[in-house]
Order: structure tokens, then sequence, then C-alpha cells
């Protein structure tokens, strides 16, 4: 299953025929760090909505794609509403990766990463975009990882994701 996190329409979208589509809004309820995905409900968001099973969701996918305008070299803020509901796919224990600190892993589970940033987009936040990504792939177990850009979000829609 893909599963598709995007701040356009995804009727713009060419989509793969299994795949789950989250659309960001700013009508999303922010991650309040309450800790009871990880404490009270493990493995699923406290607040009750459509989002609330988002870290399950990506258990159960092969494939996360992201959809969303470039801000600073980050997602949009509907985008980050959305990718921050999803840290009940983490555990919230420690380990060392690499020399590293992150969260444990939740789920025996990896997923291939593709984003794609559209906008007027400079080197510079080129750069912070990949840098980013690459590090949302290593704290959440990501297999592999692929980031495009493009100049308008009807650029995103010629392309099969």
């Amino acid at each position: 299953m893909t599963l598709l996190i995007t701040d356009i329409a995804p009727s713009n979208l060419q989509l793969p025929t299994d795949c789950k589509v989250v659309t960001a809004t700013e009508e999303r309820a922010h991650c309040v760090g309450c800790f009871g995905c990880w404490v009270k409900t493990p493995g699923e968001c406290v607040i009750k909505d459509d989002i609330s099973r988002h870290g399950t969701d990506m258990a159960q996918c092969d494939r996360l794609v992201i959809v969303s305008r470039c801000v600073y070299g980050g997602y949009s803020p509907a985008v980050k509403r959305v990718m921050d509901r999803s840290i009940p796919y983490i555990h919230p224990y420690f380990t060392t990766v690499d020399g590293e600190m992150h969260h444990r892993r939740r789920y025996d589970h990896t997923f291939d990463i593709r984003v794609h940033f559209y906008g007027d987009i400079t080197e510079g936040e080129r750069q912070t975009a990949q840098k980013l990504v690459e590090a949302n792939r290593v704290n959440i177990y990501g297999r592999s990882v692929r980031v495009c850009f493009h100049d308008t979000p009807e650029q995103i829609g010629e392309v099969r994701l």
C-alpha cells in the first residue's frame, strides 16, 4: 500500500491503485505533545480524527509519498502537522543508531520514502530539504529516500507517484 500525504488536491495527481490519501489541511489538529500515543493508546494518537491511526497506517505501507510546498527547505505547515502526528509510529524509548540517539522502532517494518516539493525553491532550500528528508528517513527507519523538486504542483500531477 502507498500512503500519500499531500497539500494539493489528490484529484490532480496520478495515484497508484493501492493508495491511501491523507490530505494535509490547516484545519488538522496539531500534535499537543501529550505522549498519549506512547503511553495511553500505544501506536495511536489520542486525538480522535481521521488521522489518529496514522502511525499504524505507516506500519502497513510499502511506500510513503509526500507532496508539499517547500517552505524554507521544509514541509508546508499543513504537511508538517500531519508528519508531527506520525510519532505513534515510533517508540518513546531511545536507542543508538550509527552513533546517534534515535527513538526505538515500534514496528519491525520499513518502507520507501518519496518526497515531491514544489514552489520557487532556492538552492539552499533544496539542500536543507534533502537533509530534512534524509533525517526523517533515519528517524522512521525508512528503506530508501528520493526527493524531487518541481516548479509548480501541476508538474507533480504529470508524474506517476
